[in-house]
């Protein structure tokens, strides 16, 4: 059952038209997709804030920011991602890696579509971290930072159980498939 309150804070994200592709966009292997993601991962804040006591305008705040932490205009292994990263060379080009960016990525392009706060602005950023410059300025980024890493190990290790299933061979397509997924 939907939690009403949880579909009010996210409903004009889920239904914004650059939004709605999320749905068909791959995301952590397997069969997840971009939008999935963003809804386990916004639904999981959501709850956890809420068991928190946190004030209703953090609880929005949190979870919006959750939605949209990982929305970005091209994924990072497509043609347009890889024509964005051959502008830089050497260290410039480490430091423009998708782990590195998308968070910040997330914010611009976001801000196109909807009205971001402060918080909001830090947690997608940051939700990386440690991997991004910069602490966690607000307990929104914390938290984001919290949810979005349990949503993708569960994602991670789902992925793996199915790959398992799929292979004949015990783990060596397995082992492949993600060398091959991860380069």
């Amino acid at each position: 059952m939907v939690d009403k309150e949880f579909f009010r804070i996210i409903k004009d994200i889920v239904n914004h038209p650059k939004f709605t592709v999320t749905k068909n966009t791959s995301h952590h292997g397997g069969e997840n997709t971009l939008f999935s993601h963003s809804v386990k991962t916004a639904f999981m804040t959501y709850n956890t804030a809420k068991r928190l006591g946190w004030a209703k305008d953090d609880i929005v705040s949190a979870t919006r920011a959750a939605m949209l932490h990982d929305f970005i205009e091209f994924e990072w292994d497509t043609p347009e991602s890889k024509e964005y990263k051959s502008q830089f060379k050497g260290l410039k080009r480490i430091a423009h890696m998708h782990c590195f960016i998308h968070g910040f990525q997330a914010v611009e392009y976001a801000s196109k579509f909807f009205e971001l706060d402060e918080k909001q602005k830090d947690a997608m950023g940051k939700h990386m971290f440690p991997l991004v410059p910069g602490f966690p300025k607000y307990k929104e980024t914390w938290l984001l930072t919290y949810t979005d890493k349990m949503v993708a190990i569960r994602e991670l290790a789902a992925t793996v159980v199915y790959m398992l299933r799929r292979s004949k061979d015990n783990g060596e397509a397995l082992s492949e498939t993600l060398s091959a997924e991860t380069v």
